[in-house]
């Protein structure tokens, strides 16, 4: 009995241990500065900047229709090809053949390689 009540202190005594040292690991310390100090385009780096700087580039760009009456863009040539109108096939490729053309035994004889024993 004495032995029983011994070991129910000592694990005790560990829980209270283990609980303590959980608590002190994750309250010890907080963080004395800020997390962010300096502003996100002084910490880019340069692949960054560029990319930012072309999109401030191009935020300046004004599109008016000026472009489509100057003599240069007139002068352009159309070069493209006449799509030709072509016959549709099946609705559904994948649909059984009409009983009109679905294969014989005789007429597939011809394009066997090898002949069943």
């Amino acid at each position: 009995m004495q032995a029983l009540l011994h070991r129910k202190w000592i694990l005790i005594v560990v829980a209270l241990l283990i609980a303590g040292g959980t608590w002190y690991g994750l309250s010890a310390s907080s963080p004395s500065s800020p997390l962010v100090t300096t502003p996100i385009a002084a910490v880019a780096n340069p692949a960054e900047q560029g990319l930012i700087a072309t999109l401030l580039t191009l935020r300046a760009v004004k599109l008016d229709g000026t472009i489509l009456t100057d003599p240069v863009f007139m002068s352009l040539k159309d070069f493209s090809t006449q799509i030709v109108e072509e016959p549709v096939g099946r609705d559904n490729p994948f649909a059984p053949l009409s009983s009109q053309s679905v294969p014989s035994v005789s007429s597939t004889q011809g394009a066997q390689i090898f002949k069943p024993l």
